[in-house]
Order: structure tokens, then sequence, then C-alpha cells
């Protein structure tokens, strides 16, 4: 037993070591990507809050058009909010040649002016490459995306080895919550570590378990599979639910794959635009889409399908906190499917939506802010882990000086 808990020391520190300069970043841009909203919401409430006017504001059609008028970009998705004094935002498409995107353009929905670029996306688009790939060259396909992964490996082992670790021999909730900062030093560093170690253990876990989602494909296809093999619930226009998702027309049980607004696109793929020539029209569908809803969602994003066939998709955040579904036919505004998504089984409900397992959002309100304090909190692990590690070195060198101290003092003291 004393050998094993030895050999997990070692392994604890060396992975610590190894990895926690990685983990802390991870950690650091992780926080500032769970506020991303709010924090762009905030730099850009002068181009979000629009005058209300007695007239409705514009359908998709003649939004894009009014738009399409002045420019020429593509768009790759268009977002609408619930409230009418509130911006429309257009996400372009990214240059095929570079496969740069430039800011999404906020518009007025009465009459299609643009209001100005959102001011806060490309530093968040920096800091998700570092949080995701450490910029790194070949972003999710270099070694950026395997280093990460592998971090999020050791944070797995750092918890299990930590709490085997730190288990106390008289069961006790002061010994495990309550740090001990009386006396300045190796102890205290201690204390630190360990308690604030347990205080986060269980969110740590979920982030953990939550980011190999995006660090290994057979691990996100394994997980999917244990999550949703019950069947997804979708509704159709009369309320009732289809036979199944192959016959209504929707995915897999599982849902959408994380990204679909907000992915990382590639150099040199096509992105097909809303509202451009030849493009579907938007309208049945999106009046559909309000009808079906009755006014649950907050914010809605309309995605053309890709090839510019198919059904429209509207992705939606319901006023629940979850997002919903659905896919249109453009011409008849007939629903095809209407993926519900606080109705979807807890399986189905998680692998459709692992990034708001990832920060908290799923837990309601009181999850982001835990999230965020649990995720500052990793550069405190790192600093005290490698005070620990200098002083238990520096203590061992003592040691051993001391030790060939009386060695040199009992060879020259005169025997008796």
């Amino acid at each position: 037993m004393r050998h094993l808990r030895a050999v997990l020391f070692q392994l604890h520190w060396l992975l610590g070591l190894g990895a926690g300069l990685i983990l802390t970043v991870a950690g650091f841009t992780g926080a500032l990507l769970s506020y991303e909203d709010a924090i762009g919401e905030a730099f850009d409430a002068d181009l979000i809050r629009v005058a209300r006017r007695a007239e409705d504001p514009l359908a998709p059609d003649a939004l894009l058009a009014r738009f399409h008028a002045k420019r020429s970009d593509t768009v790759a998705n268009l977002t609408f909010s619930a409230e009418a004094a509130t911006a429309a935002m257009v996400r372009l498409g990214r240059d095929p040649a570079t496969g740069l995107r430039p800011p999404s353009l906020y518009l007025d929905p009465y009459d299609g002016t643009v209001r100005g670029a959102a001011r806060t996306e490309e530093a968040f688009a920096t800091i998700r490459r570092l949080h995701r790939w450490l910029l790194l060259p070949g972003d999710g396909k270099g070694w950026g995306r395997t280093l990460t992964g592998a971090s999020v490996l050791a944070l797995l082992v750092l918890l299990c080895t930590g709490l085997y670790l730190r288990w106390p021999k008289v069961m006790s909730l002061r010994i495990w919550l309550k740090p001990h900062l009386r006396q300045w030093g190796r102890p205290t560093y201690w204390s630190l570590h360990a308690v604030a170690g347990t205080w986060v253990l269980p969110v740590y876990l979920v982030i953990a378990l939550s980011g190999l989602w995006w660090s290994f494909d057979g691990y996100r296809e394994v997980v999917t599979t244990l999550l949703t093999r019950g069947e997804t619930i979708t509704r159709m226009a009369d309320g009732k639910p289809p036979a199944s998702d192959a016959k209504a027309g929707g995915p897999k049980a599982g849902g959408p794959k994380e990204g679909v607004i907000r992915g990382e696109g590639r150099p040199g793929r096509r992105e097909d635009g809303l509202g451009g020539p030849g493009a579907l029209s938007l309208d049945a569908a999106w009046t559909a889409f309000r009808t079906v809803d009755a006014g649950q969602f907050t914010r809605a994003t309309l995605i053309l399908p890709s090839g510019g066939t198919g059904p429209i998709r509207i992705r939606s955040e319901n006023r629940n906190g979850w997002r919903d579904d659905t896919r249109i036919e453009a011409a008849s505004g007939r629903i095809l499917m209407c993926e519900i998504g606080g109705e979807r089984p807890l399986g189905a409900r998680i692998a459709g939506n692992m990034l708001d397992v990832h920060s908290g959002r799923i837990f309601g309100f009181l999850g982001p802010p835990i999230f965020l304090v649990a995720a500052l909190m990793m550069p405190l692990f790192l600093v005290t882990g490698v005070l620990l590690y200098v002083g238990r070195r520096a203590a061992k060198a003592r040691r051993a000086q001391a030790g060939a101290g009386r060695t040199a003092t009992s060879a020259l003291s005169p025997r008796a």
C-alpha cells in the first residue's frame, strides 16, 4: 500500500507539472468563453438596441434583400431576437481562400441598415482557438488538439490520484472542506491545494468528461451512443410525435453536431448564402416557425441546408434555457420536424447540448458562475503544486546535507 501511494504521488506531481500550464490556460480561456455572449452584448449594447417603431420588423427575405442591395457578402446564417427593439444579426461566410470569417454584422430589423460589426467576435475567436488548440498550426487537425486532449486526460488522473492521496484516516467534513491557513508555508500550500481541490473536484470532473467530447472523435461517438439509446422526442405541426426521426426527416437521436452555428470552418470550403441569387425563400419557413413556437423562443437562427437544397433549419433558444431544432420545407412552410429540447430524454439532451454541460449552463442560473470560479482557480493548483514540489526538493536536500554532516562528524570524532 505504501509503495502504491508513492507511485501515485510521483504520477500526480509529474502530470501536474507537465500539464499544469496547459490546464491553466484552458481554465482561464474557458472562463472567458463561458461569458462570451454577456461580454459581447455589453460591448455592443449601442448596436444591439434599436428604437422601437410602429411598423412590424421586416421578414427574413426582405431584410436580406435590403442587406444584399448594399453588400455582396455571403450570409451564413441569420439570427432574430424575440424582442422587437433588438437588432438582427447576420453571420458572414468565410473567405474560401483563407478560411477567415469577417465579424458578424448587426442589422436594423425595420430597414435592414447595417448598424455595425460585432466588436468582440474576433477576439473571442482567438480565445477559442487558444482554448481548444493552443493557437498551434493546423487548428483542429494539428498538435494543439492532441495536447489539449492529453491534458484533459491528465486532469482526470490528477483528480483520481489527488482524491486517493488526501483520503484522511478520520472522516470529518472539517478535514475535507476547511483549509488551515494559520502558518504560512508548506502546510498552508498543501491545505489550499488539497481542500480547494476537494471543493472543485465535481466541477472539474464534469468539465473534463465533457471536454473530451471535442478532443477525441472516438470518445464522442461512444458517449453519444451511450447517451442516446432512447428515441429523441420530436413533434410534428399537429403536436403528435412521429414514428421515428428518419420518417420525420430529422437527425439521428442525439441531435445535431455541436458547433453548427459557431463552428470552425476550413479554407477552401464554400458556404451557401442566405438571401442570395437563387437561394431558397425563408419567409414561409419563418412564419411556420413562429406559429408552432407560439412565442417561446428568445433567439432563433435560420440556417440554409448544405448545398442549398432540403429543409430550412431553425435553431432556437427557448425561455426555459433549452435549444429547440425545427426543420421546415421552404416552399410550403410544412413542419418536417420540431425537436423540443426540454422534452427529449435526458441523455439526448446532454448529447445535444454538450457545450452547455461544459460551461455549466445546463445546471441552471447558478451553473455558469460556479464553473467560472472553478475555472479561474486552475492557476491556484499550478502555483501551490510548484511551491510544494520546490519545498519538498529543498527539504530533501537539507535532510541529505544534514545526514552528510552527521556522517562527517561521526568519522572525525575520537573513538571511545
